[in-house]
């Protein structure tokens, strides 16, 4: 229950950081793969993240943000991204074919586009810690009687 708070802690940190934010720095881009990001190093030990790394060379942070979602959340997809009212919504789903009403969606909001995308991937990692942490095993789980089984194969 600890490392789920202490999880919990560091997501809270990186989303407080990008409401404040202004724009996408290196740092803050780095931040958010060492805080939010699980299958980064891995990926990068394959050599599949060259591309993400370009585009954060060059700059190019919604683009990278978007690079980021598909490494690091392969199940999800960007279902929505809309700017109203000064402010760029964006929306990250695992059910994109299914009606908006019963979707569940991992959302984010914020004045610049990089952040609004990079603040919808930490939610989205948010509820896959929670999920996986707190939801009982999907399997059942068979205890074995003390007995002993023969597994010998007579025929």
């Amino acid at each position: 229950m600890l490392s789920v708070l202490n999880q919990q802690d560091r997501f809270d940190r990186l989303m407080a950081r990008l409401r404040l934010a202004a724009a996408v720095t290196p740092e803050l881009m780095s931040d958010i793969v060492a805080g939010a990001c699980v299958r980064f190093q891995v990926c990068r030990r394959l050599g599949k993240t060259a591309r993400l790394e370009k585009l954060i060379a060059a700059a190019a942070w919604s683009d990278a943000a978007l690079a980021l979602i598909e490494i690091e959340l392969p199940a999800w997809t960007l279902r929505r991204l809309v700017y109203d009212d000064g402010e760029w919504f964006c929306s990250l789903s695992k059910q994109p074919n299914l009606p908006i009403e019963y979707d569940d969606t991992a959302d984010a909001r914020h004045g610049v586009l990089p952040l609004a995308i990079l603040g919808a991937l930490i939610e989205a990692r948010r509820r896959g810690d929670i999920a996986r942490d707190t939801d009982p095993p999907t399997v059942a789980q068979a205890r074995l009687p003390n007995t002993a089984f023969c597994c010998d194969d007579f025929a």
